[in-house]
């Protein structure tokens, strides 16, 4: 991986859109089976929104809503396990700062809590269901 180009980029869905809904469409609705209707919740317009690439190519995407949500992480199959979802993360955190919020909320998929608890995300609440998946809500305090 030490030899691996890694570039994050920021910016709106009219810029980032196109590769960020491509992102989204494999893993979500292609591999874990959600719903189109679920994942076009009509939200994008007013998030912020992260890429990740590896050598020039995107794997990887993230939102953040106004409110201070994270939502629609997801890095495609080939690229996870090489740290890219933390680099991710990481950028989305610090946009949050940046932005004032007091804390950062998001609802992961049960088989990444450990990766959220590893970026200081505490898990609240019960698990639920969304599309169809166990969920916790998360929550990370910024200081």
């Amino acid at each position: 991986m030490s030899d691996a180009m890694i570039s994050l980029e920021r910016g709106d869905w009219q810029t980032l859109g196109n590769e960020a809904s491509e992102i989204r469409r494999v893993v979500f609705i292609e591999e874990q089976q959600v719903p189109q209707n679920e994942e076009w919740d009509g939200r994008d317009d007013a998030c912020e929104h992260f890429l990740v690439h590896l050598d020039g190519r995107t794997v990887g995407t993230a939102r953040l809503l106004p409110d201070g949500h994270v939502g629609r992480v997801a890095i495609l199959s080939e690229a996870r396990g090489l740290g890219l979802g933390q680099r991710l993360m990481e950028a989305v955190i610090h946009a949050a700062r940046q932005a004032g919020h007091a804390e950062v909320l998001l609802d992961a998929q049960t088989h990444a809590l450990e990766f959220y608890q590893r970026l200081g995300f505490t898990a609240y609440g019960d698990e639920f269901l969304d599309a169809g998946i166990p969920h916790r809500s998360m929550r990370l305090i910024l200081n």
